[in-house]
């Protein structure tokens, strides 16, 4: 404790007063180097650092104060100087480019590309942009031309643009693809679809495709953002409209049955017609043979004749039957009647016997 100023002289209060300032300017260069150099280690010893700074405050001699000084103004500037040179540059990953925003000018149009930049410290910050391709999918439940709602999901691969990113990220931020591509996808596919049947958003699919990814590029265009593909995925309609669909398909595949059946009717009418006529002419064709000539019919018995005597031989049977009976009695009564030899008896022919 220092002695009270009644006691003391004027001369004696001022010597005191003037260690008393030299010792406290001593003590605040040495709080703030300790602070510089303990500043990335976390705040957690901040407590015990400051005490530690205090005890040395209060240890350092009174007086002029030079020596400590000096040192503590040297540990200030080293640490200031690492600090800023620690802050006058910023890295860029791969696949990622930057633009700087500034205290005095706001964001600099200028794009950084992958590596390191300088900056001004404390004045310039860098902004990070990732500019890989990004997949999205947006579905949609609009309706076509014939009024069937169609429940149709895209695929969308997108990206900034890079020399865009400034504006990008003045008007969007880093969002922009959640701001921007729900709404237009949304949009152009409605606007798409109402120009097309339900049909033939299936039989001209690709053709569909093409046109919905020709209007979504010109439109995303506007908020500078880049799309790679655009891809339909799943592309459904309401239950009431598969069952009618399937239903006409059934209709479709029995009537092809129906008309089948009438051609094969048709066809099986005139073979008949054929046969017939075919039957027919070979009866006026007979009967002209037999009128030109009388041995025809002759032919054809002895052709009959041999006919069945073949197949009774290779019967395992025995067979008792007339020879009028099996045809073979071939030159018949009248022949035998008008033939000089005696007349023969009629006999029956035993056959399958051994």
């Amino acid at each position: 404790a220092f002695p009270r100023r009644s006691a003391l002289g004027d001369r004696d209060r001022e010597g005191i007063e003037d260690d008393l300032r030299v010792s406290a300017a001593g003590r605040e260069m040495a709080i703030f180097s300790r602070l510089a150099a303990a500043a990335g280690r976390g705040t957690r010893r901040l407590s015990s650092m400051r005490e530690t700074l205090n005890n040395f405050g209060q240890q350092m001699p009174s007086g002029d104060g030079g020596g400590g000084g000096s040192v503590v103004t040297t540990l200030g500037g080293l640490a200031a100087l690492g600090f800023l040179g620690y802050n006058s540059v910023f890295t860029v990953q791969g696949g990622e480019r930057a633009v700087l925003w500034s205290r005095l000018t706001g964001v600099k149009e200028h794009v950084y590309g992958e590596g390191m930049h300088p900056r001004v410290p404390l004045v310039e910050y860098p902004v990070h942009f990732d500019v890989r391709t990004r997949p999205r999918n947006v579905q949609s439940l609009t309706g076509s031309k014939d009024l069937q709602m169609v429940n149709i999901t895209l695929r969308v691969l997108s990206k900034p643009s890079i020399a865009d990113l400034a504006f990008i990220y003045k008007r969007l931020g880093h969002d922009y693809d959640d701001r921007v591509l729900p709404s237009i996808v949304n949009e152009v596919t409605k606007a798409v679809v109402a120009c097309y049947n339900a049909s033939e958003l299936l039989t001209k699919r690709e053709q569909v495709s093409q046109e919905i990814r020709n209007r979504l590029v010109r439109r995303s265009a506007d908020f500078r953002i880049v799309l790679e593909d655009v891809s339909i995925t799943h592309l459904s309609f309401s239950a009431e409209y598969t069952a009618a669909v399937e239903a006409k398909q059934v209709a479709q595949q029995e009537a092809e049955r129906a008309r089948y059946i009438v051609e094969k009717a048709l066809q099986e009418k005139k073979s008949i017609i054929v046969k017939a006529q075919g039957e027919a002419k070979a009866a006026e064709l007979v009967g002209k043979a037999i009128q030109q000539n009388p041995g025809f019919i002759k032919l054809r018995k002895i052709e009959t004749a041999k006919e069945i005597a073949d197949t009774v031989s290779r019967s395992q049977n025995r067979v008792y039957l007339s020879s009028d009976s099996l045809l073979i009695n071939l030159l018949g009564n009248e022949e035998l009647a008008d033939d000089t030899a005696p007349p023969a008896k009629k006999s029956s022919s035993f056959f399958g016997s051994k």
